[in-house]
């Protein structure tokens, strides 16, 4: 893996109601099988795999996320985009502001086996 950082960070305004400003740092160029992880002060701990076919945007939703300290949430806003968040666990409150401020709802949480498999009216089925 090769990181190569922006100094300064490109600085960039965002937010639906309330806006504000996030600094892109850096890219990490990854080789498959290669395998980042991103830590919060806290300890939570967020993996990012590399394939030749793409990335495993997160460890298992229901297993290891919530091991390493997150929720996984599918999330819609009012343009109908959707996105998968990481929530940090014992971090629900401020979500729910940020979630209200910025126009989304949460559509499932991702590590909820039972709301994952609702969708799918049953058990997923293993071929």
């Amino acid at each position: 893996m090769k990181f190569s950082p922006k100094d300064p960070p490109r600085r960039f305004e965002v937010g639906h109601d309330v806006r504000f400003d996030l600094q892109d740092c850096g890219t990490a160029y990854m080789q498959p099988d290669e395998q980042i992880t991103f830590v919060t002060e806290s300890g939570a701990e967020y993996d990012v795999v590399r394939k030749d076919w793409g990335f495993y945007a997160t460890p298992s939703l229901n297993g290891r996320l919530p091991q390493c300290g997150f929720h996984g949430a599918l999330v819609v806003n009012d343009s109908r985009r959707y996105y998968v968040l990481l929530v940090e666990i014992g971090k629900e409150e401020p979500f729910a502001a940020y979630c209200s401020q910025e126009r989304l709802r949460v559509v499932v949480w991702l590590n909820h086996t039972d709301q994952v498999e609702a969708m799918f009216g049953g058990s997923v089925d293993h071929q």
